[in-house]
């Protein structure tokens, strides 16, 4: 089994929002590079995507709190407006329209929200 990182607790994201974090993931070389994802809740699910827009790869958060609806229905690149489906990635209005987020692997474990399936660099 893939090895699971902390990343927050459930409660520090609220239903209908979004949160960005940038971690350090061990490249191949051995060097640590910038790792930036989100984290969206709806309900008791919780989703992770790479936090890059497919467009030109631009993070969507480039406005800080400026990339979810008030609704909290979709997510919004703050460069071009391209607007993301909270749970599938998939982009139904924007420059990208037809693409998607790349989804992270998450996994609640006894109220953490934690990342799998890649390799963070150590601290």
């Amino acid at each position: 089994m893939d090895e699971l990182y902390v990343i927050c607790r459930t409660d520090e994201i609220e239903d209908a929002e979004a949160t960005g974090f940038v971690l350090m993931r061990a490249e191949a070389s051995g060097d640590a590079a910038p790792y930036p994802i989100l984290i969206t809740r709806k309900g008791n699910n919780f989703y992770g995507f790479e936090n890059a827009c497919p467009h030109e790869g631009e993070r969507l958060d480039v406005n800080p709190g400026h990339f979810m609806d008030e609704e909290g229905n979709f997510l919004e690149c703050g460069r071009h407006h391209a607007q993301f489906d909270i749970d599938t990635g998939h982009c139904f209005i924007g420059p990208c329209q037809g693409q998607r987020l790349t989804p992270i692997k998450l996994v609640v474990d006894e109220g953490d929200v934690c990342l799998t399936g890649v390799l963070l660099a150590e601290e």
